[in-house]
């Protein structure tokens, strides 16, 4: 945690005394410094009170799909009970149509050995699987991204293994989100959290910021590196750690050019969240 002599938070160059500390940032003067630096929105709080909807409903809509997927769905049946949901909700889902190729769905189903990006289809979900479902809201213009792991009765080891690591990589990761902490430290817990349960992070893919655009600045990676941003308060972002319980590269299907698989086709999971930094520390937006 930061102390009174370091230097703030904001970037200023000053100690945390002499800028930030106690008092509330100046929302305008951050906003145009982090944008102007790193093209990151500082959200005002009314973009806040939007953003928080748009994440209610995007969890809302994830806890009704997770529910429903049983052994015997397809998961093109929870395209189309999302489809139904969002439409209920007034919501668009963000995913369809996004893209080169333009993605097809209004979810993202990924099933086993599918990192991310896996497309519904026909398949039945069989005893045994472990499936992420990944869904992202549009919601009076705001927007929402949050994705669990759900396991199709029981599952082996292998796949146990990699959906707990993949969930304590997020929890534990989320914990570092304050004022005088740096985005690289995200990394770090997640990296060192797989490496407990002999596990890869997936370092091709990462999270990103949310809330007035689908993607935003800046790039949250989820292995080692060392992007010095700090947080600050206003900055929305997903943790989306992907784990694989073998070798961390993946392999895009070059037919559908989305769906991810492990390149030894062994198991991944994944679990994200929607993040707002506060003055006191991190809030989940999606929580689920």
């Amino acid at each position: 945690m930061i102390s009174r002599n370091d230097l703030c938070w904001c970037g200023s160059g000053k100690k945390w005394k002499k800028c930030h500390y106690p008092n509330a940032p100046d929302l305008a003067a951050l906003n145009k410094q982090y944008k102007a630096k790193y093209g990151i929105f500082i959200k005002t709080p009314e973009q806040i009170e939007g953003i928080k909807a748009a994440c209610l409903v995007t969890a809302e809509i994830l806890d009704a799909l997770c529910r429903h997927a049983k052994a015997g769905i397809t998961t093109l049946e929870l395209d189309e009970l999302s489809r139904k949901l969002h439409k209920e909700k007034g919501a668009t889902p963000a995913p369809l149509g996004y893209g080169s190729p333009p993605y097809p769905k209004t979810i993202c189903t990924s099933l086993n050995e599918v990192i991310c990006h896996g497309i519904p289809d026909q398949r039945p979900l069989q005893t045994g699987d472990i499936l992420n479902i990944d869904v992202s809201c549009i919601l009076d213009g705001y927007f929402g991204d949050c994705s669990r792991m759900v396991a199709i009765g029981p599952v082996s080891e292998d796949k146990k293994r990699v959906m707990d690591a993949s969930l304590e990589c997020l929890n534990q990761s989320i914990k570092v989100c304050r004022p005088g902490n740096f985005v690289y430290q995200i990394g770090d817990v997640i990296e060192e959290v797989a490496k407990k349960y002999g596990c890869s992070v997936v370092n091709q893919f990462v999270g990103h910021g949310v809330g007035l655009q689908f993607h935003e600045p800046p790039e949250i990676p989820h292995h080692y590196n060392d992007l010095k941003i700090a947080f600050v308060p206003g900055m929305t972002f997903t943790i989306e750690p992907m784990i694989n319980a073998g070798k961390r590269e993946g392999v895009i299907d070059e037919k559908d050019g989305w769906t991810v698989r492990t390149k030894d086709g062994k198991p991944s999971a994944q679990w994200e969240h929607t993040i707002l930094i506060t003055q006191s520390g991190p809030e989940i937006l999606t929580a689920f």
